[in-house]
């Protein structure tokens, strides 16, 4: 059985990866920071629909954690085979680059970019610690932003986190690809979620204006069915890739 963890996956996105891979036949492992009612109703959808799933809470940023975070999973579902970086916060407060407070700066930081190194690291010596069934696909899948390419001026220190996490997913590429563990980075664009809920209503006016390629923002389930894929082995021979979920918005054009 494949078996994934999906980080940050209570709702948004995550829940849509989450949602995707279990109609993949994956057992999922879903991920908040807090054992909450709404983690519980995400594992509850997944069970509702066919799926397995467990919940996985901790705090991604509790490096310490990880291991025996994983182990739970494990004793739960089964060996992982896969891992899904979503984990994500945005800015403490939208402006310009001259008013970036140290906090704002070190959350982007430290759950965009660190968490998502030392988990990964955890996950990969944990893959690494064991034989592994060769016709099994095994991957780590990174959900970083379109701002890891395109700087957003009100959003700078997201913008940096997220460049910085693009290069981790090519750094575990690269350690990885010769363990036969695929890695991908998946860069969403204008995705309506809970954390673009007070921007959304601009978003679909710059959509529908041609700033994205399709003329809508994009669901939490579109990029969820492209994680899905990924971690399916739909992509053989494949490792490192960038994957652009943004509806064509970063295509280069006059």
């Amino acid at each position: 059985m494949t078996v994934a963890l999906v980080t940050g996956s209570s709702r948004g996105i995550g829940l849509g990866a989450a949602q995707a891979l279990a109609q993949a036949g994956f057992a999922v492992a879903l991920n908040g920071p807090f054992d909450d009612d709404e983690l519980a109703a995400a594992v509850a959808t997944i069970e509702d629909a066919g799926g397995k799933a467990v919940k996985a809470p901790f705090d991604v940023t509790d490096l310490a954690s990880h291991d025996a975070v994983l182990a739970r999973i494990e004793d739960a579902l089964g060996p992982l085979t896969t891992l899904v970086n979503n984990a994500g916060v945005g800015v403490l407060s939208r402006g310009d680059p001259l008013d970036v407070s140290e906090e704002s700066w070190d959350r982007c930081l430290t759950v965009n970019t660190k968490a998502m190194f030392f988990l990964t690291q955890a996950f990969a010596k944990r893959l690494l610690s064991r034989d592994r069934d060769p016709e099994v696909f095994h991957s780590i899948v990174n959900v970083t932003s379109a701002n890891a390419e395109a700087v957003a001026e009100p959003r700078a220190e997201y913008a940096a986190s997220k460049a910085g996490a693009a290069m981790v997913s090519k750094a575990w590429a690269v350690r990885l690809g010769r363990e036969g563990i695929a890695v991908y980075d998946v860069r969403p664009g204008l995705i309506e979620t809970d954390m673009t809920a007070p921007v959304i209503a601009q978003y679909e006016e710059l959509a529908k204006a041609g700033l994205t390629l399709f003329p809508r923002v994009g669901q939490p389930q579109d990029v969820g069915t492209i994680i899905a894929s990924l971690a399916s082995g739909k992509l053989p021979y494949t490792t490192g890739q960038v994957i652009y979920a943004d509806g064509g918005m970063l295509v280069p054009r006059f």
